[in-house]
């Protein structure tokens, strides 16, 4: 009568309902969040239930595409930006992490699925987990990972509030310190309005002049008489004119040099110009330079762009990226054409065309199954985790090919990922949970012992390297060793301490690598264990 009780669907849902309401539950504000649908997993699967292992497969290309897609441009960019430091001391931290992890596994004789997943609990990573059970295809992974993934989370936020005070750091005057640095490193982006007083550029154009070039500047606004325009190439600057130019503090300076000196005016439009922020949504402007775009020939000036929240100045060889918001000023009357050639929908920021999620996961398994012969001595294959990853990292990185546009927006990609987490999450919990009580009580105390050392151990020694060698900011330095450990947690208690947003600068930026470093060493001790 009841036998629907344990038919695979109702499992999976019942476990991820179940799962959800124990993730809610906080106890002096720690909670298990997302990771509580595994204990759940293990302890109806030790009770008897299970969910067929096509969900833990789908679930698992779905979290693993959608986090090559999130991190890809991201992940990238550390090398072009930040590289080195932040790069080596996450590379640091977790490489101590493996060596403990294979010292845990002779020392205390744990079996390699076992220990694998303890190395992936103690630094609290899903995806890494996600990969060693593709590799080592043994559910006794999600136990080690279950029971180290407590000492993980809490091992964390006792370090960022601990290690503070334990080096005597005071955490304003570094907030202080960075927010110094940032200024020198990237200046804030002003407008004011010059006059034309040098005699040495009456009557020359733009163009002629090659002022974005020299000053790394932009005019936004050229007032001749009394009429206000948006200037293009062609425009001549004539003497007393006066024009708005856009930049930071140098390149004012260099403006000043140039032009003239600044005037308190309001450089205002007339009913013919207008200055309004444009969204770029259609696919024929993605990766297209500004230098391509030209839009110069519909008298409209691009002043400013606008990416994930920070404001760059343009230039002539920036390419434009689906979702980036561009501040434009411009003849009214053609500046329906500009928005046309944007697009400029807000509803296709929201959209999900599912073809390049299906394409993309095709290649990724494709890839995955190549195998690469390495002198005869072993063969190397990415398998499907690693093949997966590698297609989406590199795809989103791409952007766009052809039609295609290698991008899915925010909400579908959270939506994705908590599915194929949740579905990856329960069904392995529950083929895990049989053998559950029989490792517990043969082992369990070593077990937990080394998840706890293995999330403590390089945290410290990560933090000393990065103070005292590397000379990173301490509230980076917090961050970076958060989103080493790949802890949402550990970040949110660094916010409770500071209004910086050093800390979450340092997380932001390692974190892609530490995601990918987590499935590409959780492989390799799957390979030597």
């Amino acid at each position: 009568m009841f036998e629907f009780l344990h038919e695979g669907h109702f499992v999976l849902f019942l476990v991820i309902t179940l799962g959800l309401i124990l993730g809610d539950l906080k106890i002096r504000g720690f909670s298990l969040d997302l990771s509580a649908v595994i204990f759940v997993a293990l302890l109806l699967g030790h009770c008897g239930y299970t969910i067929p292992t096509e969900f833990q497969t789908l679930g698992l290309l779905f979290f693993i595409f959608t986090i090559g897609m999130q991190s890809g441009p991201g992940f990238f960019d550390i090398f072009l930006k930040y590289g080195r430091k932040f790069i080596l001391l996450c590379l640091i931290l977790i490489s101590l992490a493996v060596l403990m992890t294979y010292g845990a596994a002779e020392i205390f004789n744990i079996s390699g699925p076992l220990v694998i997943g303890i190395f992936n609990g103690a630094l609290t990573s899903t995806p890494g987990l996600a990969a060693a059970i593709d590799a080592t295809r043994n559910p006794t992974t999600a136990v080690g990972y279950g029971l180290a993934y407590p000492a993980g989370v809490v091992g964390v936020i006792l370090f960022m509030n601990l290690f503070p005070r334990i080096m005597r750091i005071d955490l304003k005057t570094e907030a202080l310190s960075y927010n110094n640095e940032l200024l020198e490193d990237h200046p804030t982006i002003q407008n004011q309005v010059l006059r034309v007083s040098n005699h040495n550029i009456f009557g020359k154009t733009i163009q002629e002049l090659d002022i974005r070039n020299l000053t790394g500047g932009v005019i936004s606004r050229v007032k001749h008489g009394s009429s206000t325009v948006s200037p293009c190439p062609k425009t001549v600057l004539n003497e007393g004119d006066l024009v708005k130019v856009v930049g930071d503090s140098e390149t004012m300076s260099r403006m000043h040099l140039i032009i003239g000196e600044q005037v308190e005016e309001d450089l205002s439009f007339d009913d013919k110009y207008v200055v309004v922020w444009a969204l770029v949504t259609n696919k024929k402007a993605v990766n297209i330079s500004l230098r391509q775009l030209n839009l110069s020939a519909y008298n409209a000036t691009i002043t400013r762009i606008r990416r994930s929240g920070i404001d760059l100045p343009p230039n002539p060889h920036s390419r434009l990226r689906f979702g980036d918001k561009l501040l434009i000023s411009g003849s009214s009357q053609e500046m329906p054409e500009v928005m046309k050639m944007l697009g400029n929908d807000e509803k296709r920021l929201s959209e999900t065309n599912f073809l390049p999620i299906a394409l993309g996961i095709v290649a990724g398994v494709l890839l995955g199954a190549v195998t690469i012969p390495f002198f005869g001595l072993f063969n190397f294959r990415l398998g499907l985790t690693g093949g997966v990853l590698t297609a989406a990292l590199v795809l989103s990185r791409i952007g766009k090919t052809g039609p295609i546009l290698w991008s899915m927006s925010g909400s579908a990609n959270q939506l994705m990922r908590k599915l194929g987490l949740l579905m990856f999450m329960a069904t392995v919990g529950t083929h895990a949970g049989g053998e559950l009580a029989g490792i517990i009580s043969q082992s369990g105390l070593k077990m937990i012992m080394a998840g706890a050392l293995i999330t403590l151990l390089p945290m410290i020694l990560a933090g000393m390297i990065g103070y005292y060698v590397l000379r990173i900011n301490f509230l980076t330095l917090l961050g970076v060793i958060a989103g080493a450990m790949t802890s949402t947690p550990g970040l949110a208690t660094l916010d409770s301490k500071t209004d910086c947003e050093a800390p979450s600068v340092g997380y932001a930026t390692v974190y892609p690598m530490a995601l990918v470093l987590m499935i590409v060493f959780s492989q390799l001790l799957a390979g030597i264990l």
